[in-house]
């Protein structure tokens, strides 16, 4: 009967060394993230600590917490109105992210599904919009929104002008084109119109793209600033950015541990609308097919 013999040290030496240069990987690569996430995210932990702190304290250099949020919280969320500000900036970026979403979706049905002149010329259009900011159109857009439509003071004015989303429209229409063309031919063969065939199959097969396009427009529109600035001069219209503005007094006395406080709150929406949103927006920017 033969007889086993352990193996040699200088075998199981050799098959321990890479497990433990893959620990010391691992290792490596965790506290390289840990540094990461800690330099990222110490604005956001600076602005948490300060608005916890008095306005005795929070011009110091001490980070440690304090008791007063609450107190700091009253103050913009009565006195400075940040609650009606916020308001206002929830029904902007609902309705801006909507109105994006459905033009977008019709736009992009029209360039994969419906053959007319031009189609490559317009979609090329299309995607040079990209490059031309609000910042460079604005005095012809104050000028088109205030003049000749006179919607200054009202919510189209910050509504209406952005509902048309050249990202949206290259979205949408990048995924469609990955659907199979069998597809939209059973559905005309049944007799499926068009606007049938995008509400009963493209949306449902859709709903990650959607929801990645959702987020970006959602925190586009909630961050929206030197617009609503400009063509808003009513103050119970106003959105939370400009109202945020307005807490810090010019040549006076800031509370900056109340503005901390607005501004943790103010980036709390976003948040929720990405972190509910989280897996459609990463399923949505997907470079497979599978999304």
């Amino acid at each position: 009967m033969a007889v086993k013999h352990p193996a040699a040290p200088s075998a199981r030496a050799d098959r321990a060394a890479p497990r433990s240069r893959r620990a010391r990987g691992v290792w490596v690569t965790h506290a390289a993230l840990i540094v990461a996430i800690l330099i990222i995210s110490a604005p956001l932990i600076f602005a948490v600590i300060k608005s916890t702190q008095t306005s005795s304290v929070v011009l110091s250099p001490s980070l440690l917490p304090g008791g007063a949020f609450l107190q700091n919280l009253s103050g913009v969320w009565e006195d400075a109105h940040l609650g009606r500000y916020m308001r206002n900036s929830l029904v902007v970026a609902v309705c801006v992210t909507a109105g994006k979403t459905l033009l977008a979706l019709l736009a992009a049905l029209a360039f994969v599904y419906f053959r007319f002149p031009l189609k490559g010329a317009a979609f090329t259009l299309v995607l040079l919009s990209l490059m031309l900011p609000t910042e460079v159109l604005i005095i012809a857009l104050f000028d088109l929104v205030s003049r000749d439509l006179k919607w200054a003071n009202t919510y189209a004015a910050i509504i209406v002008p952005f509902l048309a989303s050249a990202t949206g429209t290259f979205l949408f229409r990048q995924h469609f084109l990955s659907i199979p063309t069998s597809l939209a031919d059973a559905a005309r063969i049944d007799g499926c119109g068009p606007l049938r065939y995008l509400t009963h199959i493209l949306i449902p097969m859709s709903t990650n793209t959607i929801g990645a396009l959702a987020v970006i427009q959602f925190v586009y529109a909630w961050d929206q600033y030197i617009w609503p600035l400009v063509i808003m001069q009513q103050d119970d219209k106003q959105v939370v950015q400009v109202g945020l503005r307005k807490l810090i007094e010019v040549g006076g006395q800031t509370d900056w541990g109340a503005v901390m406080a607005g501004a943790v709150i103010t980036a709390l929406p976003p948040l929720i609308v990405f972190t509910a949103l989280q897996k459609q927006f990463s399923r949505g920017f997907a470079l497979t097919e599978d999304k």
